[in-house]
């Protein structure tokens, strides 16, 4: 059975968050908070051979900061690409992608390389750990081009001991379980104190009960680090944990009743919704 360690113990130090959340917090309270993404009429188009493949079609949302978004779908119904247009990891063919302000057509490779750094998470389905380095390692290694080695190990210890790995930091990704990886991977993702963190089917490779036991992790981070979090998923249980659902179909954004237009975000009535405290 997996487990969380007890929440009351296992938290991030003031010291690392306050200032990021005290402005995240801040930038909220006064009314004209930047909307963590925006995207307008995005759309990714790719050509293989002779055949035009239209993996995202206009898709325009609102994330307010602060928000927990799900993105579900079939497989292959473009959600991936969506993360990956957030993300900046992607250019759109069309359209435009507004990240915490930043229109991300206007930085150039390296620029948009060093925002991502700064402010953008991702945890992926399969984390990518290195093998031939520990825990602890593989958190820190991303970070290193833009930090010192020395704050960035005090901080992923500090992060990792947030996800309940405090004992595992010498370990490498052949002594960790599924969920145990999964839990690097957010702690990698957490290191630098993002504004956002986009996770693509976090629990896709889990067990049931290592899921709940992330979800609940995820929870938590997102309430203490003023998180804004955008999951892509399959999952309905997934799903639940998030404010606001929005379906991808085709490349599409749709909910049961029609197409989303405008900056609505549908919340879908099959997939039960609520706030995470």
């Amino acid at each position: 059975m997996a487990r969380l360690p007890d929440s009351t113990d296992h938290r991030v130090p003031a010291e690392t968050w306050a200032a990021a959340a005290s402005s995240r917090q801040g930038q909220r309270a006064g009314g004209g908070a930047v909307p963590a993404v925006h995207l307008a009429a995005v759309s990714r188009t790719y050509a293989t051979g002779a055949t035009e493949v239209r993996a995202v079609r206009e898709v325009t949302m609102t994330v307010p900061a602060g928000a927990a978004i799900a993105i579900t779908g079939p497989s292959g119904s473009g959600k991936s690409t969506l993360l990956d247009l957030i993300a900046g990891l992607n250019r759109p063919t069309g359209g435009e992608v507004t990240v915490l302000g930043q229109a991300l057509s206007a930085l150039r490779e390296h620029e948009l390389t060093a925002f991502r750094a700064r402010h953008v998470g991702f945890v992926f389905q399969d984390p990518h750990l290195l093998p031939g380095l520990t825990a602890l390692e593989n958190v820190v290694v991303a970070r290193l081009p833009w930090r010192s080695r020395r704050g960035l190990v005090r901080e992923a210890r500090d992060l990792l001991d947030a996800v309940g790995l405090a004992g595992r930091v010498d370990h490498p990704p052949a002594r960790l379980s599924g969920g145990e990886r999964q839990r690097v991977g957010m702690a990698r993702a957490l290191l630098g104190g993002p504004a956002l963190l986009l996770a693509d089917e976090p629990t896709g490779d889990l067990d049931a009960a290592t899921t709940e036991a992330l979800l609940e992790l995820l929870g938590r981070l997102r309430a203490e680090l003023t998180l804004t979090v955008v999951i892509a998923t399959h999952d309905p249980v997934v799903a639940a944990v998030a404010d606001r659902v929005v379906r991808l179909v085709d490349g599409r954004l749709l909910a049961d009743h029609g197409t989303v237009s405008g900056t609505d975000l549908i919340s879908a009535p099959d997939l039960p919704t609520h706030t995470l405290e």
